[in-house]
């Protein structure tokens, strides 16, 4: 039985009409009737049409390239202060943006809480769906507000849609606030690109399941978080050359790793390299920067804080490339 609260919060036919209609309006959203048979086709065909489809992703992905340059170089600019990153979605694209952040700690070395994924629904929906949680910028501002977000911050809004009110929201009240915007859609001339600083729209098609974004869509968007994450970093230092000098090394395979970034940066032998690791308490960086500078552990330390960790800077002191 339906109550009368539920009747008068239930969306009304018009209301229907109109989402339907804004839908069918976006290219995520477009019916490809040359696919309508697919259930019907030996699983390989289907397999090789699906491929095809992601093949065109990298292409999209091009078209948006000075978009997502301009952005990563915004954000490391804030961030290079002391802002932080902070990625703002629903559904698929909010959880995107969860790995994306979760990976950051382990493969920069960055706090937790520098690099923040945040989904509509909060940490539940990773797993379980919360889909109506997209239609709530106020749940949007919510998450933004218990983070103190300040103008030094970037919010980056992602939704395939790009008319996700969560994402819109995110990003409306970010840009109120003076922090930097990013907004990150599917389609072309979305309301979520619009409202922000840096509009990067990558527009895939039309999906192999009809409005199914999670997967060109979804494949588009995790090569640009990719990208704005990794490339930030690079700017901020936290890499010498293509080594990724602030891993973490938190467990056996990345202690492992660890000790050959040394070796592949320095040419060093086994013993010179547990030696440095040893006297900068596993800091790869500095490990790196004791043997290819020839200077102690307390030297290497002081340099890359005069040279906010960038290596190379670091090692320019000390009259090494």
């Amino acid at each position: 039985m339906t109550s009368s609260a539920d009747a008068t919060d239930a969306p009304s036919s018009a209301e229907y009409r109109s989402v339907r209609a804004e839908l069918e309006s976006l290219t995520t959203e477009a019916f490809r009737p040359e696919h309508s048979d697919i259930d019907r086709l030996p699983t390989l065909d289907i397999a090789k049409i699906m491929n095809g489809e992601d093949a065109t992703v990298p292409t999209a992905v091009a078209a948006q390239l000075p978009n997502i340059a301009a952005a990563i170089d915004a954000i490391a600019e804030r961030m290079g202060r002391g802002g932080r990153l902070v990625y703002a979605g629903a559904g698929t694209a909010g959880r995107l943006g969860v790995l994306d952040a979760s990976e950051c700690p382990p493969t920069f070395n960055t706090d937790p809480t520098e690099v923040v994924g945040l989904i509509a629904g909060g940490p539940a929906a990773m797993t379980t769906s919360a889909e109506g949680a997209e239609d709530s910028a106020e749940l949007a501002v919510a998450d933004l507000s218990a983070l103190g977000l300040t103008a030094d911050d970037t919010v980056v809004g992602v939704s395939a849609s790009g008319r996700t009110p969560y994402a819109i929201g995110a990003v409306e009240h970010a840009r109120a606030l003076g922090a930097l915007t990013v907004g990150l859609s599917c389609n072309a001339d979305s309301a979520l690109a619009a409202a922000a600083d840096h509009g990067i729209e990558v527009v895939v098609g039309p999906e192999l399941l009809t409005g199914s974004t999670r997967l060109k869509a979804g494949t588009a968007q995790k090569l640009v978080l990719n990208m704005l994450s990794t490339i930030t970093m690079i700017r901020l230092g936290k890499t010498y050359g293509n080594l990724m000098v602030d891993v973490r090394a938190s467990n056996e395979k990345l202690r492992a790793r660890s000790r050959r970034i040394v070796a592949l940066a320095t040419g060093a032998s086994d013993e010179e390299i547990e030696a440095a690791l040893a006297a900068t308490d596993g800091e790869v960086k500095n490990a790196i920067l004791t043997i290819l500078g020839t200077v102690d552990a307390p030297t290497a330390a002081h340099l890359l804080k005069s040279a906010n960790g960038h290596l190379r800077e670091a090692l320019a002191t000390t009259h090494r490339p």
